[in-house]
C-alpha cells in the first residue's frame, strides 16, 4: 500500500510538471504560428519539456531549501540571505542543464543547417536567466502556500478537537450530576422504608445496586439504543414500584421501529421521576404514567405522559417553570448533544396531566427486536 501511495504521488508530480511544460508549448507554438515562423510540435516540445523536468528535479532541492529555511517572521533575514543566492544559483545550473539539452535534442539532429539558429537559442535562453529567478521564487511561494494551509488545517483539526473535548467534558459533568441527584431521592426512600418495611428497603436496595451496574457498564456511552434506554427505565420503575406498591401503573407504546434508534443515555429517568413527584406521589390514589416512541420521518419523537395535576394555568410553552434538576439537565444535555436540532416541549393533556414531548435526530444503531406496548411486566 505504501509503495503504491509513493507511485501515486510521483505520478502526480511528474504530471503537473508535464502539464506546465506543454503550456508554455502551445504558447511558443502559437507565438510562432502568429509571427510565421516554421516550427514543428516536435521541436517545441523538445526544447520545452527537457527544461520544465530539470526544474521538476531542482523544485525538490527547493522544497528541501524551504523546510530547511522557512521564511517567516522570526528568520527572514536568514532566509532571505540563503534563498537570494540559491535562487541565482539554481537559475544558472538550471540555464547550463537547458542549453546542453537543447543542443543535444534539437540542434545536433538537426545537422550543420541548423546551426545558424544556435547564437539565438543561446541568446534566448542566456535571456530568460531573470525568468528562472522567477520561477525559483514562485516554486518557494508554492511551498509557502501549502505550508500555511497544512498549518491551518491543523489549527481547524485542533479547534475541532478541542471543541468536542469540551462538549464531552460538558456532556460527561452533566450525568454526573444527575447520579448524585438520583442517589440522593433513591437512598431517601430506602431510609424512609427503613423503620416501616425492612423487606421493602432490603428489596429497593438490590434494585438500586442493579440499576447502578447497568449505569456502570454505559458510563462511557452518551448515546444508547432505545431498547437498552428501556432496560434502565425498567430498573428504575422496579424501584419506584416497591415504594408506590399499587398506586404506580405504567404503559409503554413503543414502535418496534424505534427500538435500536439511538437516544441519551438516562434521558427517560428524570422526565418519569419528574412525573412521578408531581403527577402520582402527591395523590393517595393510583396513578399511571405512558411513555410513547414513534418514528416521524428523520425525527424520533419521544413523549412521557402522566395523569396528574398538570402545569398550572397560564403556563405556556415560552413561560417560567421550576424544572429541578431532572428537567432542566434533560434540556441542557440535549443542546449539547443536538445543538438547534431538536425540540423540547411541556404541555398538558387533553383530559388532565402533563406531557414531556421531545424530539430528536432518528439515528439507527442496529437491528431491533421485540416490541413493547401495554402494562410494564415486573420481576
Amino acid at each position: 500500500m505504501f509503495e503504491k501511495d509513493q507511485r501515486i504521488r510521483w505520478g502526480l508530480f511528474l504530471g503537473v510538471w508535464t502539464l506546465v511544460g506543454l503550456f508554455f508549448s502551445a504558447q511558443q507554438y502559437i507565438f510562432a504560428r502568429l509571427y510565421e515562423r516554421p516550427i514543428t510540435w516536435e521541436s517545441v516540445l523538445l526544447s520545452n519539456l527537457p527544461d520544465w523536468y530539470i526544474w521538476a528535479a531542482f523544485s525538490l532541492l527547493i522544497v528541501w531549501l524551504y523546510r530547511r529555511f522557512p521564511v517567516n517572521k522570526e528568520h527572514w533575514i536568514r532566509s532571505l540571505c540563503v534563498h537570494v543566492p540559491a535562487s541565482i544559483l539554481v537559475a544558472l545550473a538550471n540555464l547550463a542543464l537547458a542549453v546542453s539539452s537543447l543542443f543535444i535534442l534539437v540542434i545536433l539532429p538537426a545537422g550543420e543547417h541548423s546551426l545558424k539558429w544556435v547564437p539565438v537559442y543561446q541568446r534566448n535562453l542566456f535571456l530568460s536567466l531573470h525568468w528562472y529567478v522567477l520561477v525559483y521564487w514562485a516554486i518557494l511561494g508554492v511551498c509557502q502556500g501549502f505550508d500555511y494551509y497544512r498549518k491551518y488545517r491543523e489549527r481547524e483539526k485542533r479547534a475541532v478537537q478541542l471543541e468536542a473535548q469540551l462538549v464531552q467534558a460538558q456532556l460527561q459533568a452533566l450525568k454526573m450530576q444527575l447520579h448524585p441527584h438520583f442517589l440522593f431521592n433513591t437512598l431517601h426512600s430506602i431510609s424512609a422504608l427503613l423503620h416501616e418495611d425492612a423487606d421493602a428497603a432490603d428489596r429497593m436496595i438490590a434494585r438500586l445496586g442493579e440499576f447502578l451496574r447497568l449505569t456502570m457498564e454505559n458510563s462511557g456511552q452518551h448515546e444508547v439504543t432505545l431498547q437498552k434506554e428501556l432496560e434502565f427505565l425498567k430498573c428504575y420503575l422496579n424501584i419506584e414500584r416497591i415504594r408506590f406498591q399499587d398506586r404506580l401503573t405504567v404503559r409503554y407504546d413503543v414502535d418496534p421501529e424505534a427500538l435500536d434508534a439511538l437516544v441519551p443515555n438516562l434521558m427517560w429517568q428524570p422526565i418519569v421521576e419528574n412525573a412521578i413527584r408531581h403527577g402520582i406521589a402527591p395523590r393517595s390514589g393510583a396513578g399511571c404514567i405512558e411513555l410513547r416512541a414513534k418514528r416521524l420521518g428523520p425525527k424520533l419523537q419521544l413523549q412521557v405522559k402522566d395523569d396528574g395535576p398538570g402545569l398550572p394555568s397560564g403556563y405556556d410553552s415560552g413561560g417560567a417553570l421550576n424544572e429541578g434538576v431532572g428537567l432542566a439537565n434533560t434540556r441542557a444535555r440535549l443542546r449539547q448533544l443536538y445543538g438547534k436540532n431538536h425540540w423540547f416541549g411541556l404541555c398538558n393533556g387533553l383530559d388532565r396531566g402533563l406531557i414531556v414531548t421531545l424530539e430528536i435526530p432518528f439515528k439507527q444503531a442496529g437491528a431491533a427486536t421485540g416490541e413493547v406496548v401495554g402494562e410494564i411486566q415486573w420481576n
